[in-house]
């Protein structure tokens, strides 16, 4: 056994462990859950996992270190999370862990889970009941904009439709402090939309398709940034500060994420199938 974030006992896998501490047998032959739990849980368990799959088709993953997670409907606060160790592309709906607030395995599974991962989704899933899909990802132009003291500035329409709603967080360190989500879960606020300070960025929403498409706007937002940035800042042109103004009225009608999703969804049945599983 090894031990939760929360020091709860957290199941290690059951497959045999190679020299490295790899599981040598992989994760083949996983036994679907369809059937198995709620309809309205494998619904959830279908849309997490094809965030998971998008993320990796974008090459916005980091290895297995980043997560992302979506709240169970009901009470409880219950929540999954990507298996640790598990690449993006491999996750499927089956594999993913069902855990409480405490940080509890719910379900049998030969699996375990990244501490980290549950300090950060832990809190907003307690704190944010819209929050019911959170992603959070380490990519290059995400970090790198992170990185850089003023932030995401309004250089770009994307930029635009991402600023009024995001926030801001001071990195503390790899997140393993329980103590740095009550600061975490203040520096959100009511946002949608968060860069990590050196670190990366986050996205939550109420469902799988506006969670989606509030990272993949804030994700291009900063490529465009350090593309735009590759020539120096002097001769930069930022938006004039009333069209600013005017592109917040406009998406505070929200940006079409329910109208992307399907096609997202089909472009991973043609491209990276499986997911569903």
């Amino acid at each position: 056994m090894t031990r939760g974030a929360a020091g709860r006992s957290l199941p290690v896998s059951n497959n045999r462990m190679n020299g490295d501490g790899a599981m040598a047998d992989g994760f083949a032959n996983l036994p679907s859950l369809k059937g198995q739990v709620s309809a309205e849980e494998w619904q959830v368990r279908v849309d997490l996992a094809a965030l998971y799959r998008l993320v990796a088709l974008h090459g916005w993953d980091d290895l297995i270190y980043t997560h992302i997670s979506a709240r169970i409907p009901g009470p409880e606060h219950h929540f999954l999370i990507n298996p640790y160790g598990m690449l993006f592309e491999e996750i499927t709906a089956s594999s993913l862990v069902k855990i409480d607030l405490e940080g509890n395995i719910l379900q049998e599974t030969p699996y375990f889970i990244n501490p980290a991962g549950f300090t950060i989704h832990s809190a907003i899933h307690a704190a944010r009941d819209d929050a019911h899909f959170v992603m959070h990802l380490h990519s290059d132009d995400g970090v790198a904009v992170a990185a850089q003291s003023d932030g995401l500035l309004p250089l770009s329409q994307h930029a635009l439709i991402v600023l009024p709603r995001l926030a801001y967080h001071d990195y503390e360190g790899i997140a393993l402090n329980l103590d740095e989500r009550e600061r975490l879960v203040a520096d959100i606020g009511d946002k949608e939309l968060m860069l990590l300070r050196n670190h990366g960025t986050l996205s939550v929403g109420a469902t799988a398709a506006n969670c989606w498409i509030g990272m993949y706007y804030l994700e291009r937002a900063c490529t465009m940034q350090v593309k735009a940035l590759a020539g120096g800042r002097d001769r930069v042109l930022l938006a004039p500060e009333a069209s600013q103004a005017e592109v917040k009225n406009q998406v505070m009608r929200g940006i079409g994420g329910g109208l992307a999703w399907p096609g997202c969804l089909r472009k991973l049945d043609r491209e990276l199938p499986g997911y569903d599983a």
